[in-house]
């Protein structure tokens, strides 16, 4: 089955944004374009009957996907209205595409980007990549050529969704990957005797981590030979290492292991940190 590059849009600056970088994916990867808007009746709009206001929320479909045709032709778009809650309609949409891709309200660059809890709530039970873009993203960081930056950590499994989504997109856009393994010192008492006969193999820390990153991207470097690989490994919080690297990178690729908490799932610190700061688009990738 062809999954469609899927776009949620509200009308808003970001979620506009969101559609035409949507858009450019679907050109590149050669799938269809599906925008869709979670809607509910809106009782305080007594003057508005349910029709009204869903004949209103369609012609602003319709007025956006008129905006991409003529802007991509040869681009198949599709238009849907979801009448649902918008964080259950948004994640069940993410179900069925390749990947979902939202608009993120930015306040410059120190706060970065605002998720309200209905964008927190998609990434966290999207069972798909979901990408967030800024208000005023446009094509230019692509064209220059910047890199498609991913973090990796753990053993190789641990990474495998992200590098592979980075890998697909970079050969996608004729990009480079930059794979970044961040590193901090663990505690003595975390070190146990199979731990400290790797280490001593290795040769130390840092070349440690530098081995297991190469080993996380043998694979993906065999599969997509044609993409050029940079491999980064840096002493520090990975959130901190990933967002330095914020200003080169055309697209930033995280992985995502969702942590459920009585109060719902919640997204992982160097996701959220990286979602709130990165100044270019992101993608958070569940974990396979």
């Amino acid at each position: 089955m062809t999954r469609p590059i899927t776009a949620g849009v509200d009308g808003t600056e970001e979620s506009l944004a969101a559609l035409d970088w949507a858009a450019r994916e679907a050109v590149r990867r050669g799938l269809p374009l599906r925008v869709v808007h979670a809607w509910r009746y809106a009782e305080a709009l007594a003057a508005a009957g349910r029709d009204t206001q869903r004949e209103w929320v369609a012609q602003g479909m319709t007025d956006a996907a008129r905006t991409v045709t003529e802007r991509y032709p040869g681009l198949p778009v599709t238009t849907n209205v979801l009448e649902a809650g918008a964080a259950d309609a948004l994640a069940d949409a993410a179900a069925e595409a390749e990947l979902l891709v939202l608009g993120s309200r930015g306040h410059g660059p120190v706060v970065g980007f605002l998720l309200g809890s209905v964008g927190q709530q998609v990434i966290a039970e999207a069972s798909r990549p979901v990408v967030l873009v800024r208000a005023g993203d446009d094509a230019t960081a692509e064209a220059a050529g910047r890199d498609v930056v991913v973090g990796q950590h753990g053993g190789p499994e641990d990474s495998e969704a992200a590098l592979r989504f980075a890998f697909e997109t970079a050969a996608a856009r004729g990009a480079a990957v930059r794979a970044v393994r961040a590193w901090t010192l663990p505690p003595v008492f975390a070190y146990s005797p199979g731990s400290l006969k790797l280490l001593d193999d290795a040769g130390g820390l840092e070349p440690y981590e530098k081995q297991a990153l190469a080993e996380a991207l043998r694979p993906w470097r065999e599969r997509f030979p044609q993409v050029p690989v940079a491999e980064h490994v840096e002493m520090g919080s990975a959130g901190q290492v990933l967002l330095s690297l914020a200003g080169r990178a055309q697209l930033m690729v995280v992985g995502r292991r969702a942590r459920r908490t009585a109060v719902g799932a919640r997204i992982g610190s160097v996701a959220h940190g990286v979602l709130h700061h990165a100044g270019c688009p992101v993608a958070v990738v569940p974990h396979a």
